[in-house]
């Protein structure tokens, strides 16, 4: 079998069973075989009867004595019941509504039986209801399923492939598979669907790990190189104008501030400078810089600072932003921020053209071209526009850089002769270990310092008893002219979205519209609320945030679709309902949308979890301001899928990598540079299974 084969022309396959797959996104040999389980039944480790208690998951190896049905007279209800037993007793399995398997399990016969351990109160016995019946033992691999497809199916598939394929190709050298002790590829994607011993899962599942963490920072650090080596405008060091503008501010620099400064002005210059000394020049090559800054760190006003050095330096800025009301915002900041310095200004979005020079933005009378002749233009999507061409660019300013694709960013570079400079900027707090990996595209500069004088937000767990207490409080900040986020983690609820985090009773998770009708007709009908969800239309969504903004609003429902990096100074309360559904980092990046102003602010929590561990979560947010520290709280209590599950696209498809293993990041780094420092043409193998897109032939 070739690994591009379609999944439809394996034996016991064909085109019905092929169209289930792909809803696994199973579509050829090569994805049947990078189809990894998702956990394992190691059969081999067995109970005794007599040592299971209630709630234990085990399996025990126990002979089927007999079996009965039944059926409920109300529910009309099929129940099986069989009886099982070994050395040290006897134990009962249920099934509910599966008439077939007293047909399927054969009395007097021995099976391996896994599941978990519960009371059946009616017949006041120890049973396991609707186990896992195996007649071998091993290590039996779990798939993800479908309808019409489950794990014994995939498992008789991947046999079937196993027989009909030739070894796998090894494309790491020899060198890194003795250093890194690592198992051969082959070997890994065999024991990785049928392990041998735990052992030599273990072995596959490392190898397997390094691979993708090997292979993503691979691409990186490509990408990284063929960027070093394009030419990039020169700026010129002007220590004057840089002291000229740090003075200029209406605020003291904080150290980290001025340490990333310099790191930006060293890439925009081309020069190594220590302690202010110039060492050695550098070729000029183009800067690809991340700016990482907790919210109200002072991003800002790096690239601003940066911003000036290079249109001082005889060529244009480009800052892109995600949303139009954030574009405005960076254009008023800017205006502010570089009044003092002779610099003409301009808007572009969809809706929006506007220059720095006139009091009012105006499309009538505000030329495309005046605009693409400033020496700062700010805009969202509208920039990258076939009619726009952009001369003499010498910098990229991108405001959290995950909305924009290597695409959208090459569109820019292609306008101008030269490889413009790029500073992308995230306020996403992201631990340091996990950015080299996602970020090894990029330097990495980080804002880990807040200015002083900014009043800490006030973070409190509020329980269910004290919710009218907290809504007398709310209509204090309002009646003395503050404004209110309330955040809940649906739109609309459905049956499905009711979590029981309970035994007795369910809750009914919070959703923007049914709270927004709660609100506004029962607790505040006198009180201007509005609604805000991803399902809106652009345009309404932008014209919500900006009465908002305009204090035209005074509590806004949304979901978490509030963008990063909106200033509302008037806005005081952050409420979050059903808090535990959303992650630390999104959290903080909620409590940050309030604070952005003179008032004291507060950040209230509502959960009816009863779950300790998301309490302890919670209380983290109470405890800590600090949102690197809660990114990496996040990482280690929910665990790297859920991390990086929360976080925006772009991220790598790990599937058995974890990014909390420090020790494999940074052996695969290593690696990875060690490919880059001895050249890649080197490594043919390495080549085509790194670069080549499509899935059978990275395998």
């Amino acid at each position: 079998m070739q690994l591009n084969m379609p999944i439809q022309y394996i034996n016991g396959v064909g085109p019905k069973m092929a169209a289930k797959f792909s809803k696994l996104l199973v579509n050829n040999v090569g994805d049947i075989l990078q189809f990894y389980p998702r956990t394992w039944l190691n059969l081999d480790e067995i109970s005794n009867i007599s040592s299971l208690r209630i709630g234990d998951t085990a399996t025990i190896k126990a002979t089927i004595e007999g079996i009965e049905n039944q059926k409920t007279p109300r529910a009309k209800m099929i129940i099986i019941r069989a009886t099982i037993s070994d050395d040290s007793g006897k134990f009962y399995l249920t099934w509910f509504n599966q008439p077939f398997i007293e047909n399927t399990i054969k009395i007097g016969k021995i099976y391996y039986i896994n599941g978990r351990v519960s009371f059946d109160f009616i017949n006041n016995s120890k049973i396991i209801q609707n186990p896992f019946l195996s007649e071998t033992g091993g290590i039996l691999p779990i798939y993800h399923e479908t309808k019409g497809i489950n794990s014994k199916y995939i498992r008789k598939i991947v046999k079937t492939v196993f027989e009909k394929t030739p070894c796998l190709e090894e494309y790491l050298p020899s060198i890194i598979l003795e250093r890194q002790k690592l198992i051969s590829y082959d070997n890994a994607i065999k024991e990785i669907h049928f392990p041998k011993t735990s052992e030599k899962l273990t072995q596959a599942k490392h190898r397997l790990a390094f691979n993708e963490l090997f292979n993503f920072v691979l691409r990186m650090l490509l990408i990284k190189k063929e960027v070093s080596n394009q030419t990039a405008p020169k700026i010129n060091l002007d220590k004057n104008l840089l002291k000229t503008f740090a003075q200029s501010l209406p605020y003291q620099l904080t150290n980290a501030q001025k340490k990333v400064c310099w790191e930006i002005i060293c890439d925009l210059t081309g020069n190594k400078i220590d302690n202010g000394r110039q060492i050695k020049p550098l070729t000029n090559t183009p800067m690809n810089r991340l700016l990482e800054g907790d919210v109200g760190s002072g991003k800002t006003v790096v690239a601003a600072m940066a911003t000036l050095a290079v249109v001082k330096s005889g060529f244009k800025v480009v800052w892109m932003a995600p949303t139009e009301i954030l574009a405005t915002q960076h254009f008023n900041n800017l205006k502010d921020i570089l009044s003092n310095f002779n610099c003409k200004i301009s808007l572009l979005t969809s809706k929006k053209l506007a220059h720095s020079d006139e009091l009012k933005v105006n499309k009538k009378t505000t030329s495309k071209e005046k605009i693409l002749d400033s020496d700062i233009i700010i805009g969202t999507h509208a920039l990258i526009q076939k009619d726009i061409k952009i001369n003499n660019l010498g910098l990229v300013v991108i405001d959290e850089q995950h909305r924009f694709g290597v695409g959208q960013r090459a569109i820019l570079q292609q306008n101008s002769k030269l490889t413009p400079h790029f500073l992308s900027m995230t306020a996403t707090p992201i631990p340091r270990t996990l950015a080299l990996v996602l970020y090894s595209n990029f330097d990495l500069s980080i804002l880990d310092e807040i200015p002083p004088g900014r009043a800490k937000i006030i973070t409190s767990l509020v329980s269910s008893t004290n919710r009218d207490k907290a809504y007398q409080f709310i209509r204090e900040q309002i009646n003395n002219g503050r404004q209110v986020f309330v955040i809940c983690p649906l739109i609309e609820v459905s049956n499905k979205q009711q979590v029981t985090s309970n035994k007795l009773f369910d809750i009914e998770r919070k959703s923007v519209k049914k709270e927004f009708e709660r609100l506004s007709k029962t607790i505040f009908p006198d009180i201007k609320i509005e609604i805000l969800h991803g399902k809106m239309r652009y345009q309404e969504k932008d014209k919500i945030m900006q009465d908002f903004k305009d204090k035209k609003i005074d509590i806004l429902v949304s979901t978490s679709v509030i963008e990063v990096g909106i200033d509302i100074p008037n806005a005081s309360i952050m409420m979050i309902e059903d808090a535990d559904q959303f992650g630390l980092a999104q959290l903080h990046q909620f409590r940050g949308r309030v604070g952005r102003g003179q008032y004291q602010s507060y950040c209230l929590l509502f959960s009816n979890s009863l779950s300790n561990t998301i309490n302890h979560r919670l209380e983290a947010m109470v405890n800590c301001s600090d949102g690197f520290k809660l990114a990496q709280k996040d990482l280690e209590i929910r665990g790297p899928g859920e991390f990086v599950g929360s976080l925006q696209h772009g991220f790598p498809d790990l599937k058995m990598a974890t990014l909390t293993d420090t020790i494999l990041i940074n052996q695969a780094r290593e690696e990875a540079q060690y490919i880059i420092s001895e050249g890649i043409e080197k490594f043919p193998k390495i080549n085509k299974f790194v670069l080549d897109q499509t899935k059978y032939e990275q395998l």
